[in-house]
């Protein structure tokens, strides 16, 4: 099994195949504090970071937006007062890809 956040995002275009349920069970592993949500009919990874202020969660926020840009592949961020939600899907396939697992793995890095 490959190590999620040693892996790279990969382009993904209409029609990419969606992480099948053995791929998703495998790599969940990996990421157990994510929960999947699904909303309008479509499987999304989020997870909600706690923080003690409202400016740590902004910096929070934009390591985020880093790893987004680098990988070329963006998630939606809520930030609050105390507190991130992250939400990892594939926009262009309606569901999660690869890339989506192994951004959630990414951003667990970022606070470790």
């Amino acid at each position: 099994m490959n190590k999620l956040s040693s892996l790279h995002c990969e382009a993904c275009r209409s029609g990419a195949p969606l992480v099948t349920q053995e791929e998703l069970q495998e790599f969940m592993l990996q990421i157990p504090e994510w929960c999947l949500e699904i909303r309008n009919n479509i499987l999304q990874l989020e997870r909600s970071f706690a923080f003690s202020n409202f400016v740590d969660a902004m910096a929070f926020s934009q390591k985020i937006a880093e790893l987004a840009e680098a990988e070329s592949h963006h998630p939606a961020i809520l930030t609050e007062w105390g507190k991130v939600t992250v939400t990892w899907w594939t926009h262009k396939i309606n569901g999660l890809h690869r890339n989506d697992l192994i951004c959630a793995a990414k951003t667990d890095l970022l606070v470790s």
